[in-house]
């Protein structure tokens, strides 16, 4: 079949003569031709399985509407012809990961163990679910429209801006490359801005930026030299958007830690404090040096000025909570 997926599929030398499809929009199947395709590759060319003989997990966006669901097994039974299928919800699934060690087994679980808050931040969609006995709280789950693609987008504006040299036919894939390579979170935006503007004296005397910038080599995939780019600020502005999403979306200002201290308050009273006790990072844009330090201060934080609060207005202290 006359199809390419992943790595592949964005080579130049398949631009010319196909065209790319997104499968995806906004964690949701967008392309159900495309995604059969995708399961057609990713079980004959990268597992190598014969499907009739194996069982298979996939997993689901919560409140996925049945007939996706319906569409999803026809296409795996169906074309397929597996022998079993289980469709599990995407946040229930994290908390398996987290909770069962290289040696446990399923039998060890208990329901406590699947209680938590997963946050799942891929390339679309970022959403915080909150997970009361393995089950999710649907009523309370929040949605943020910011994720790893606007982060490319972010980091794309900012090396334009400066005038950097991007090959036009390449500009997505040097900025999702200066995101996955270099991006990080830092402790506290401005004195980050300071670390970066600090210039440092070398042996010449002279004075040259730190090595806080770094140069980013791109060979065009169209032939040609390859181009060096600065990276800087970018590095820190770009992740920070989840803590600030102003500077991504202008309609949308509410920090990722004020999401997850809401998901929580709206829950049961009872799960609260377990809630806090276990926050689960999912999917690729959590994955940033500093992400789940800064996250969990600023949880702590919101947490420790409720109690703070609560101590002053009615002079019961509680006990601490641990996010």
């Amino acid at each position: 079949m006359d199809f390419f997926v992943g790595d592949e599929a964005v080579a130049a030398s398949k631009r010319k003569t196909h065209q790319i499809s997104s499968l995806l929009e906004s964690g949701q199947i967008a392309d159900w031709e495309g995604v059969e395709k995708f399961w057609h590759s990713s079980i004959y060319s990268y597992l190598r399985c014969e499907p009739s003989e194996h069982r298979f997990i996939l997993t689901e966006p919560p409140m996925n509407s049945p007939e996706n669901r319906e569409q999803m097994a026809e296409i795996m039974f169906e074309t397929f012809g597996v022998k079993g299928l289980f469709i599990g919800v995407q946040a229930t699934l994290a908390l398996y990961s987290q909770v069962q060690g290289p040696n446990s087994t399923s039998a060890n679980l208990s329901p406590e163990d699947l209680t938590g808050v997963v946050v799942d931040s891929g390339d679309g969609v970022t959403h915080v679910f909150p997970v009361a006995d393995g089950f999710v709280i649907g009523s309370c789950i929040k949605h943020i429209p910011l994720a790893g693609r606007d982060i490319t987008r972010f980091t794309l504006a900012q090396l334009s801006a400066r005038k950097e040299p991007l090959p036009s036919a390449d500009q997505m894939e040097i900025a999702e490359a200066v995101k996955e390579k270099y991006g990080y979170v830092c402790k506290d935006i401005v004195q980050e801005y300071k670390k970066f503007d600090k210039k440092e004296k070398a042996e010449d005397g002279k004075y040259y930026l730190n090595n806080k910038f770094k140069k980013y080599v791109h060979k065009p995939s169209n032939g040609g030299k390859p181009v060096e780019i600065d990276v800087g600020y970018e590095r820190f502005l770009g992740p920070e958007m989840f803590f600030h999403p102003e500077f991504c979306n202008s309609e949308f200002t509410e920090p990722l830690d004020e999401c997850i201290d809401n998901a929580i308050q709206s829950c049961p009273m009872d799960y609260r404090r377990k809630l806090y006790n276990n926050i689960v990072l999912s999917g690729g844009s959590t994955l940033f040096d500093g992400f789940d330090k800064k996250l969990s201060l600023l949880v702590q934080h919101r947490v420790d000025s409720r109690l703070a609060a609560y101590h002053t207005n009615t002079g019961h202290k509680s006990t601490a909570i641990k996010a």
